[in-house]
């Protein structure tokens, strides 16, 4: 009997999920993807009905697999990714969610952060978890359902909840109950897990109010957690990785090494650099971040985040009508020499990393007659360099190593002006990999390990294509110019400033 060589990568979004079939040599040969519903119910609040993303992975997962050519007796097994900090909490008896996921989005916990931090609990969070108290973190999010569900604490504490991120539930799912567990970059975001010890942290859990009784099992990345159910497929898989979506397109992107960095560019950006075995403390407000841990290994990173990149291209298409299609805007920023001393801050929903100025708004600076719709485009791709470019700063005086390269990924990272002002501005050549499905693929790498698909990281890392490379052309002293301009618009746009 042929051995299966292809591996079945669920990545479960924010917006939609997608299932996509892997070959061993990492190319997608079918994928699947649906939008689901968000719900609202308050200013500042953002849930999803567990159940409709349970609908819409076995969907996907169904139709990829039927398109693959390959059928279930092609797969090794099935990887998962998933969007970051979403909360679950279910029943053990039922598997029936007590509650809407609330999604890392959500910020009905705010006051609960604030209070923890007037109470001085910020500094054992960050010494334990790598992580700011705040309301992105799963941790309060749990904590509110437990305190404002009818009966749910009770319950919880005789032992009849399980609480999980977006993982965790499918995982339970997929094996019909059998298995409650996670990996650690889901586990390193609940502000519940200390992650130079690797397990859950007692005296955290008290501190949020949070039982010990509900938590998952962690494992590493690659790791056989279960078994799906023979029904859900026409026959049983393995469920043989599991990784953060940020985390699992840093592993997809083969950053294997101290040094190594990803950027990934949607409606915000997450840059990751791999430290190594060091969890390097942060003192720019970066995260502190396992990246992967395979036999027993722990690799860390440090995590810049950057609210608002693709989102503020989506503001000028949808919210002035400046462009009708975000494609345009590599045009456009071609059109014109420079951006005419125009500089956009996209802090529409605040400041992220290493700033996190939740109080700061959007301001666009150096308005004259003369500037035109295109040097507004030119404005918000050059905003997405300037910020990246602090990111790295920040993670260079944290003490993490200057990346060699940076690799790429994600929507924007299509934008050829944006990846070439990328590189001029971090003075590093920028990579962007053939195929963008990164995220994806880093799920398949971690089942691919666990299976036997691919051998070692090495195996992993020959699958690695390059598409382009851009690299650095500004002259130094129109690099200083344009850096200073921007360090003077953002320090009218912070809030304390």
């Amino acid at each position: 009997m042929t051995r299966p060589t292809h591996i079945l990568a669920i990545d479960q979004g924010t917006t939609s999920t997608r299932s996509i079939v892997f070959s061993d040599a990492a190319r997608a040969v079918a994928t699947a993807q649906t939008e689901f519903p968000q719900h609202y119910p308050r200013r500042g609040w953002v849930e999803h009905d567990p159940e409709d993303i349970w609908r819409d992975t076995l969907a996907t997962a169904r139709e990829a697999i039927a398109a693959s050519g390959v059928g279930v007796a092609g797969l090794a097994g099935i990887g998962i990714t998933n969007q970051r900090e979403t909360v679950v909490v279910w029943e053990r008896a039922t598997g029936k969610p007590i509650y809407n996921a609330i999604v890392w989005q959500d910020r009905r916990t705010a006051a609960t952060c604030q209070a923890l931090k007037a109470e001085g609990a910020e500094a054992l969070v960050r010494a334990r978890t790598g992580l700011l108290l705040d309301p992105y973190f799963s941790g309060t999010k749990l904590a509110w359902i437990l305190n404002e569900v009818a009966g749910a604490r009770a319950a919880a504490e005789r032992g009849d909840l399980a609480f999980g991120t977006i993982d965790s539930f499918l995982l339970w799912r997929l094996t019909g109950g059998k298995v409650h567990a996670t990996d650690v970059t889901n586990a390193g975001r609940t502000l519940l897990y200390d992650i130079r010890r690797q397990c859950w942290d007692e005296e955290l859990c008290r501190l949020l109010g949070v039982p010990l009784a509900m938590l998952p099992e962690v494992h590493d990345n690659a790791h056989v957690f279960g078994t799906t159910e023979a029904g859900l497929f026409g026959a049983p898989l393995p469920v043989a990785g599991m990784a953060g979506d940020q985390q699992a397109a840093l592993f997809g992107q083969a950053c294997f090494e101290p040094g190594m960095a990803k950027s990934t560019y949607g409606t915000g950006c997450f840059m990751l650099l791999n430290t190594g075995e060091e969890a390097l403390a942060s003192d720019h407000r970066l995260l502190t971040t396992p990246a992967y841990r395979l036999d027993g290994r722990m690799t860390y990173a440090l995590e810049g985040s950057i609210f608002v990149a693709g989102a503020a291209v989506k503001w000028l298409r949808d919210g002035i009508g400046v462009i009708t299609h975000a494609s345009q805007t590599n045009d456009m920023a071609t059109q014109v020499p420079d951006s005419h001393g125009v500089y956009m801050v996209p802090a529409f929903v605040g400041l992220g990393a290493p700033h996190w100025d939740p109080e700061a708004r959007g301001a666009i600076f150096g308005l004259t007659f003369g500037a035109s719709a295109a040097h507004l485009a030119r404005a918000a791709l050059e905003a997405v360099g300037y910020q990246t470019l602090d990111l790295a700063e920040a993670m260079i005086a944290d003490g993490g190593q200057a990346p060699a390269i940076m690799r790429v990924d994600g929507g924007m990272a299509a934008n050829d002006w944006l990846c070439q002002f990328l590189a001029d501005m971090l003075e590093t050549p920028v990579e962007r990999p053939v195929h963008l499905e990164t995220t994806a693929l880093g799920a398949a790498f971690h089942a691919g390990l666990a299976t036997g698909v691919w051998a070692d990281q090495a195996a992993l890392a020959r699958t690695w294509t390059r598409g382009q490379c851009f690299e650095p052309a500004m002259g130094r002293d129109m690099r200083a110019t344009l850096i200073a301009g921007w360090r003077e618009a953002l320090g009218k746009t912070l809030s304390h400033s």
